[in-house]
């Protein structure tokens, strides 16, 4: 079972986590990116997120669907945040839950790594002295 959303709205860390309990569920992990003050050394004011949003919405579903072909997972979340973002929001939400942690553990870090190579959201870093778009793919 998977639930995918990308919103402009605050992400709700708990409503994410409560989703994929299960009392089947050893193992629930939570990934949560959050806006950090520092990139190489320069100080951040805040992150902007656009998406290419139906597109996005399936490529994150593409995630979902093979994280739970590879691995024996009860339930996965992937939530997206656009708009500007300050220090300390959160852009990102993963929950998985598996019987077993291990599988957990891996479907998180996997879902996330393959978001940031495949997914059509970019992030435009805004500094103290000028700005720049990273992560920007497909």
């Amino acid at each position: 079972m998977t639930n995918i959303h990308i919103s402009s709205e605050l992400l709700d860390i708990q409503k994410c986590t409560d989703w994929v309990m299960s009392p089947e569920a050893g193992g629930i992990d939570v990934f949560i990116g959050t806006v950090r003050n520092k990139t190489a050394g320069k100080n951040v004011v805040r992150l902007e997120f656009e998406a290419y949003e139906k597109m996005a919405i399936s490529e994150m579903q593409k995630i979902a669907n093979e994280a739970c072909a590879k691995w024996p997972l009860l339930k996965m979340l992937i939530h997206h945040r656009v708009g500007i973002l300050q220090v300390g929001e959160i852009p990102v939400i993963i929950a998985v839950s598996s019987a077993h942690r291990a599988a957990a553990f891996e479907a998180c870090q996997w879902a996330i790594d393959t978001l940031k190579q495949t997914v059509p959201i970019w992030k435009k870093e805004v500094f103290d002295d000028g700005e720049q778009w990273v992560a920007a793919h497909p």
